[in-house]
């Protein structure tokens, strides 16, 4: 697990065509992911088309594992996102705002390969830093 998810995390901060290949390697075709906001994808079609998405909203992205546990079939990871968005992110046109958020993901897996996610960000942060929301005083 801490091999595989360090090579998907170097991968992804390659580039959108690295990423969606490193996707393909180590996820499961039928791969659920449950999103903190709600969302459940089935998938990994679907799964690579959010990634896709993410890409397009935000070209410079950078991903940093910043901790990790693995125990059994599953893995805890706690990583950092940064990102200028650049493209339209779930309907919010670009504002040019660079953003770092903070993520928790959940990874099960069976024969080596990810099967289920389980994720949660900061999204008030991501929504504040975006200038969506506003910032407290």
């Amino acid at each position: 697990m801490k091999v595989a998810a360090h090579h998907l995390f170097e991968e992804s901060n390659k580039g959108k065509a690295a990423c969606l290949a490193a996707l393909d390697e180590l996820y499961a075709t039928d791969i659920v992911y449950h999103a903190g906001t709600g969302q459940e994808i089935h998938g990994l079609m679907n799964y690579k088309q959010s990634f896709s998405n993410l890409y397009e909203a935000f070209s410079d992205l950078h991903f940093t594992i910043d901790d990790m546990v693995v125990e059994g079939d599953k893995g805890a990871i706690r990583w950092t996102m940064t990102g200028t968005q650049k493209g339209i992110y779930r309907g919010i046109p670009p504002t040019h705002k660079k953003i770092t958020i903070w993520f928790i993901t959940i990874d099960r897996l069976v024969d080596g390969k990810i099967v289920e996610e389980w994720e949660r960000f900061d999204t008030l942060g991501m929504m504040q830093q975006l200038g969506v929301i506003p910032k407290p005083p």
